[in-house]
């Protein structure tokens, strides 16, 4: 049986990786009286009274939605809100199971940005904090930015601070493995979706200073009409050379080379999920390479 075999099989198993199972017990009516009516009457009279009172009385103060309109999952595209499913039941797990974190998969059946913002903004009362997930851009920037504005809890964009953070870790490693200081290194983000942005904002925000962004048309440039409204944002602070040009990466390697090792710290973001063939990497000039890939 391949991984894929045993994956699907898994699923078809667990019919759901996530189940509710409640915290009091029920086993009398004494029990009942106090988990429910009339018992229940006295932590509504107290959250009604402050509303602080929700994270000691209720499960808001350790529970996450987990939002998605599955436009971009993975690497596997716009595939809709419900085969976005076990994705989202996925991290809800990963939340649990690392964070202690109890989460739950809330899957949009939209993809228009007021759509979104409005049932999220619905739900947060259940809610401690809000994780979105595999939202196209540029569409996700501006969901983002506007629920941390209008709600009173965490907003956290997973695809962006998720990947900004990991890749700020790797990199500040990997310059002290080749002594190198952030203030020297010519940094080329190849991608300039949510992640790439992300990324560039954070690398520029940890003190990064030549910074350029890439995507399938090449090197982005102020004035690109083909650039969305995040991507001539960042154009104020990244590519301040003016740089303009098309080098597509290919599985020819080799082009990539380097003259001496290590004379460049390169950072490849790429759709590697679920496409075969890319690589290896090893023995082409390059010091690091990192990654992420979801496919066995």
């Amino acid at each position: 049986m391949t991984n894929k075999e045993k994956a699907l099989e898994m699923h078809k198993q667990w019919n759901g990786k996530l189940s509710v199972e409640a915290k009091c017990q029920v086993a009398s009516a004494e029990d009942l009286a106090i988990a429910y009516t009339p018992g229940v009457a006295e932590p509504c009279r107290a959250i009604a009274k402050n509303p602080k009172e929700a994270y000691t009385y209720t499960i808001k103060s350790n529970t996450v939605a987990v939002v998605s309109d599955g436009s971009a999952v993975l690497g596997l595209g716009n595939i809709g809100a419900l085969a976005a499913m076990p994705v989202m039941e996925g991290k809800a797990a990963l939340f649990k199971e690392f964070g202690g974190v109890n989460a739950f998969p809330i899957c949009l059946d939209t993809q228009d940005t007021e759509e979104i913002i409005e049932t999220v903004v619905r739900i947060a009362p259940a809610f401690g904090g809000i994780n979105l997930e595999d939202i196209a851009a540029p569409r996700c920037f501006e969901i983002e930015e506007r629920l941390d504005k209008m709600l009173d809890i965490p907003v956290f964009h997973d695809d962006q601070h998720g990947t900004a953070i990991v890749v700020l870790a790797g990199i500040i490693n990997a310059l002290k493995v080749v002594g190198k200081q952030k203030e020297d290194c010519k940094v080329v983000v190849n991608g300039a979706g949510s992640a790439g942005i992300a990324i560039a904002k954070m690398l520029l925000s940890y003190g990064f200073k030549d910074l350029t962004l890439c995507d399938r048309q090449g090197i982005l440039c102020s004035g690109d009409p083909s650039l969305n409204w995040m991507q001539e944002k960042m154009m104020d602070v990244t590519n301040l050379e003016h740089q303009t040009g098309y080098q597509p990466f290919s599985q020819d390697w080799d082009s990539c080379r380097c003259d001496e090792r290590c004379r460049y710290f390169c950072w490849c973001i790429r759709s590697w999920h679920h496409k075969p063939g890319y690589g290896p990497f090893y023995g082409k000039g390059f010091y690091f390479i990192y990654y992420g890939k979801s496919r066995p």
